[in-house]
């Protein structure tokens, strides 16, 4: 671990101060409290105000004519625009585990919904504690959402108020505002009564044109209107407080949205975020150029926990896996990984890669369809609009393909395709491009320790069997070997009928991730030759170790006729309460049928995995209804 160095020298800030704040530990006390008495007056407070689920689509200054939002156009020509600041999770919990540790959810496995895993806290703080260890005075009001176990997300923050009289007494500081204004539940309800008009909206491409869906777009363009304005009064509290020539202001959202397809998703709509970073004159030796120009450098939210670190001069310790992007200590990104992981009920594993024109997705569950039925998102009258209007048979090809199963890979060229619609991963003039962006994909995944090349529930129960947490399992190659989780994974993905010799042979193999991958193999295989799987080896493994094994098997089964087998193994699944009952449930839903043959079984498990199994019971007309705010 490092301490930044001073930045901010002037008269009456000593070195040997802040030397001697270091070695004391910030502590409070005699020289450093007089040496954090001077520091206050150079270092800078940083006001980090953040919005929810607005992607770079709805701020006018990113380019979208009818977006009303004055505030943030104002602070974008008076400060530095980013335009490629991405999330590394689409979704709240798992951007925001990211965000307070500034490590990737995925490396922690806190990647998935609502899971809040514990890790090891003693090894890993939250960036707040940094700052305070620093001399800073640290406020959150009010969103936390860390989805994380083992302490309580409010622990690190002095504050959870707003108070700008306080916050003047106690500089320096480092204050979250958040505003929920923008947040999806915004878009909810009575979308025929809007003030902005439904014909002035820009309809992407992926979405039909039909009325609800530009009222829905119309509904959601006064909810961000409503957010700006929140921007906009704390930027003129800030001005009255007398602060502004002190502070850094920093605006962002915390990920992409929030029609359908574009939160929880890897698409542009899913991740591409607004950020902007207005630097007072006091302190224009840290600004990136000339106000008012955009700054072309790629932002991953991961960088940003280590950025305030260190333009604030505190510790930024090795296991941070972001980049400096801001100040005397920026580092150089030359892309941004994101990741998708279950999503509520619903089950899905997919990793992107972006740069500044390519957007590669690389999918390990192609098999789950894109828009599944996912209760939170269906609430809104967009979606469900667009389902009817697809199951009426008046969707295109490209409005209708959220509805399908997705392909094993995908490539973007952003720039000629902003809605990413048009696939080019298997054209040949890109072969070059994915080859590039696959790789750098997979050394990104072995660098961070990707938690998520085995199911959820398999990894947690693995990791509570010997004893660890997910963290600390995924770093341990003897229990957990990345490269081999790649290479089985990948010849899963890709697999041909000519693959199945070595396919099969997996079947049998003593390390449960090669059987799993050898299983989703043959499924691949089968989905291009119906009768060429060896079924005998597949039915040897409806008593496999792991359940998501059986789970997979069974549906190998079922497709090739043998239904009575696949259904039964599964209904015993739900009935032991397996810990792969989620993914049952998502894969008899996949298949289409209809959850009538199982009620008895679904009844009757009782497997929690977050309440989400209670959820697909109320999907699957089963069970009492439940609801979570996201």
């Amino acid at each position: 671990m490092t301490p930044a160095p001073d930045r901010f020298p002037a008269p009456r800030f000593r070195l040997g101060s802040l030397v001697a704040l270091l070695l004391l530990g910030w502590n409070g006390t005699g020289l450093a409290a007089e040496a954090a008495n001077d520091a206050a007056d150079e270092r800078p407070n940083i006001l980090w105000l953040t919005s929810e689920d607005n992607s770079v689509d709805w701020i006018g200054c990113y380019g979208n004519p009818h977006a009303d939002t004055p505030h943030i156009d104002a602070l974008a020509a008076e400060g530095h625009r980013y335009p490629y600041c991405f999330a590394n999770a689409p979704v709240c919990a798992p951007a925001r585990s990211t965000w307070i540790t500034g490590m990737h959810a995925l490396s922690m496995g806190t990647h998935n919904m609502r899971s809040r895993y514990p890790i090891p806290h003693d090894r890993i703080a939250y960036y707040p504690d940094l700052l305070k260890k620093a001399g800073y005075y640290v406020g959150n009001a009010r969103k936390t959402d860390y989805n994380i176990g083992g302490r309580p997300d409010g622990e690190a923050w002095d504050t959870n108020k707003m108070d700008w009289k306080t916050l003047k007494k106690q500089q320096p500081f480092f204050m979250v505002l958040n505003t929920t204004k923008s947040h999806e539940s915004k878009a909810f309800g009575d979308v025929t009564k809007t003030t902005h008009s439904p014909e002035n909206v820009r309809v992407a491409e992926y979405h039909p044109d039909i009325p609800v869906i530009r009222q829905n777009y119309a509904h959601y363009h006064d909810q961000v209107k409503k957010m700006d304005a929140d921007i906009g009064a704390a930027l003129k509290q800030l001005e009255e407080s007398g602060l502004a020539e002190n502070t850094i202001v920093v605006y962002n959202s915390d990920h992409g949205g929030v029609i359908a397809r574009s939160k929880r998703f890897l698409f542009d709509s899913g991740t591409h975020c607004p950020l902007i970073v207005r630097i007072p004159e006091k302190y224009k030796q840290l600004r990136p150029g000339e106000p008012g120009r955009p700054v072309e450098d790629i932002v991953s939210f991961v960088d940003m926990p280590k950025t305030w670190l260190s333009l604030c001069g505190a510790e930024t310790p090795d296991y941070l896996q972001g980049k400096v992007f801001l100040g005397p200590d920026k580092e150089t990104r030359d892309d941004h990984v994101s990741f998708r992981a279950r999503m509520d009920e619903r089950c899905d594993n997919v990793r992107a890669i972006r740069d500044r024109k390519f957007l590669y997705i690389r999918n390990y569950m192609p098999y789950a369809p894109w828009g599944q039925h996912l209760n939170y998102l269906w609430n809104m009258e967009a979606t469900r609009a667009w389902e009817e209007h697809h199951r009426a048979g008046r969707t295109n090809e490209i409005t209708g393909r959220f509805f399908g199963t997705k392909p094993r890979h995908e490539l973007y060229d952003t720039e000629a395709d902003p809605d990413n619609v048009h696939n080019l991963a298997d054209d040949p003039k890109y072969a070059a491009e994915v080859e590039r962006m696959s790789a750098a994909l997979d050394e990104w995944q072995r660098e961070i320790h990707d938690s998520g090349l085995l199911p959820e529930s398999e990894v947690v129960r693995l990791a509570d069997d010997a004893g660890l947490t997910i963290f600390e399992f995924v770093r341990d190659p003897q229990r957990y070997d990345v490269p081999a989780l790649q290479a089985a994974s990948a010849a899963a993905l890709a697999a041909t009928p000519a693959d199945l010799p070595a396919l099969t042979e997996k079947l049998s193999s003593d390390d449960l991730g090669q059987r799993y991958w050898a299983t989703v193999g043959c499924f691949r295989v089968q989905e291009r030759d119906a009768g060429a799987v060896d079924l005998e080896a597949i039915r040897g493994l409806l008593d496999d170790e792991s359940h998501h094994v059986r789970t997979m098997a069974a549906w190998i089964l079922f497709r090739a006729g043998e239904r009575d087998a696949a259904q039964a193994c599964w209904k015993e699944l739900l009935r032991e309460d397996s810990y792969a009952s989620l993914k049952v449930l998502n894969v008899i839903d996949w298949i289409g049928e209809g959850f009538e043959p199982y009620a008895e079984a679904i009844a009757a498990c009782d497997f929690s995995h977050g309440g989400y199994v209670d959820r697909m019971k109320e999907y699957a007309g089963v069970g009492k209804k439940k609801g979570a705010r996201q």
